[in-house]
């Protein structure tokens, strides 16, 4: 199937487009200048939002051809979305994207209906925040079955709160648009679960319109390689070539610009509280921050093989999409900020949360740029430069 990306699209142009084909709650600021578009029948997820109403910039990647026909896909149905629910691992001896005793291969990969098919029922609303309940049961590969609850609210962030969370001043020029999910799993079993067989992550991921001019920026935390472990995981689907990820002494860029399929990973002894991307032909400056714990240290690995270590997984990961192979066509094409919870071993009636806030900052390359510098490290020309010919 082809794709076609809404690169030019103004949020009212992907809003008429998306109220004409599905079902969707637009969250509002009271001026009606930041708006987030969610869809209940797709899994509660975010489709777009903008910070400038209806004729602002559309700042999510959405399939405007899959969403348009209707037609479930056998694999994945990559409907896009800035924040979609999803739980991992997705590879390993514990994942629940394969069955058990099938071969880690595309053809054998599936994303469980309950995070991509099904609808997430709305259980409140108000003009800047919903809330969604989903019960599901599902089944890893080694066939330890999981009854969960799912509990997720998506919730609009003012200006205040966005400078206070960052520890930067917003210049008046600067348009934002910043919502949250908060997304909590219970286990409604009757049985613990437990790591022998295997654990869930809440993982929370947010796709782009990918560019030439869009680079994703991670800061991690330096040190040791023996004490901290490796920087990044390139390994994923092989290590790109070093013209789309640069390693630095204190960040790591790594192209957005949807044309070469690849993924990196940061572990939570290297990652830190903020990463984002920045579209350099938009000014537009996208900053993610998430839960991170002071004491959690198992994180599901999403390799796809059979694992040494199943807890040895990332807290945050980017993908940039591309063609599988050559001459295929790229599931988007997109890019991707993720990040996921640790896994816990959870006991009846217990629960996990985890939180990730996606900001958008667009404006004066002046203003974004003491942003850049006071979040991510970097100044907007030496993230700009970093993959300059």
């Amino acid at each position: 199937m082809e794709n076609t990306v809404t690169e030019t699209a103004t949020f009212g142009e992907d809003l008429a487009f998306l109220n004409e084909h599905t079902e969707v709650v637009v969250l509002s600021d009271e001026a009606g200048q930041a708006q987030v578009v969610v869809s209940p029948p797709m899994q509660g997820r975010v489709l777009t939002s903008t910070a400038a109403g209806s004729d602002g910039m559309s700042y999510g990647w959405i399939n405007r051809e899959l969403i348009a026909s209707g037609e479930r896909q056998e694999h994945i149905n990559v409907f896009g979305g800035e924040d979609r629910f999803w739980l991992g691992p997705e590879g390993g001896q514990f994942s629940i994207y394969f069955q058990g005793g099938d071969p880690f291969e595309m053809e054998h990969w599936y994303v469980p209906a309950a995070i991509d098919w099904d609808p997430f029922p709305v259980a409140a609303q108000e003009r800047d925040r919903i809330v969604f309940e989903k019960a599901m049961r599902l089944t890893n590969f080694s066939g330890t079955t999981f009854d969960l609850e799912v509990d997720r609210e998506v919730r609009l962030s003012g200006r205040a709160e966005v400078a206070e969370g960052l520890g930067v001043a917003l210049d008046s020029v600067v348009q934002v648009v910043a919502f949250e999910s908060v997304n909590s799993i219970t286990n409604v079993g009757d049985e613990a679960w437990t790591k022998e067989g295997g654990l869930l992550s809440i993982w929370i991921l947010g796709m782009f319109t990918p560019s030439p001019a869009t680079t994703v920026v991670i800061p991690y935390q330096s040190g040791d390689e023996e004490v901290l472990g490796p920087i990044v995981n390139a390994a994923y689907f092989g290590e790109p070539p070093p013209d789309r990820l640069i390693i630095e002494d204190d960040v790591i860029y790594f192209s957005g610009d949807g044309k070469y399929r690849s993924k990196i990973g940061l572990t939570s002894k290297r990652s830190k509280p903020v990463f984002g991307s920045y579209d350099a032909d938009n000014r537009v400056l996208t900053l993610v921050q998430y839960t991170m714990s002071e004491t959690a240290a198992d994180y599901v690995n999403s390799m796809w093989e059979i694992q040494e270590d199943p807890y040895a997984g990332d807290i945050i990961n980017s993908y940039n999409d591309g063609p599988p192979e050559p001459g295929a066509e790229p599931l988007g094409p997109f890019y991707e900020l993720e990040s996921s919870s640790p896994a816990m071993a959870l006991a009846p009636g217990d629960s996990l949360t985890h939180v990730h806030r996606t900001i958008h900052l667009q404006g004066s390359e002046e203003a974004l740029d003491r942003i850049a510098v006071g979040t991510l490290g970097k100044t907007l020309n030496e993230i700009r430069s970093a993959f300059a010919p």
